[in-house]
């Protein structure tokens, strides 16, 4: 049987779904937005070796492709909340999977 290669982002939903959260940070960042660390400075703090410019990156990134939103606070100072969007929420099955993976191999 030949197998037949497809790599093409809209022709492999494994290649879909990575390019809107592959990579290093987006599964972190989904991940504590979901558990309620919601805020940039939070989510800096929460994430080790992250650097401000690559928080804001993919945070931007998460937005644009509909998985957060962000609401902005007219106060003084101004104050950004993410939440995860239904399309956000309904990556969760996925990321708990992958929290239990880590929780049952982590040394």
């Amino acid at each position: 049987m030949e197998v037949k290669k497809i790599v093409g982002i809209n022709e492999c939903p494994v290649t879909y779904c990575m390019s809107k959260i592959g990579g290093k940070w987006k599964p972190i960042i989904i991940f504590l937005i979901s558990k309620g660390s919601n805020r940039f400075g939070i989510m800096h703090r929460g994430i080790e070796g992250i650097s401000k410019q690559m928080l804001t990156k993919q945070l931007r990134e998460l937005e644009a492709d509909g998985m957060l939103d962000r609401k902005i606070y007219a106060e003084i100072p101004p104050r950004v909340e993410y939440s995860l969007t239904k399309q956000g929420a309904s990556l969760m099955p996925i990321i708990r999977s992958m929290s239990d993976w880590g929780r049952a191999h982590m040394p």
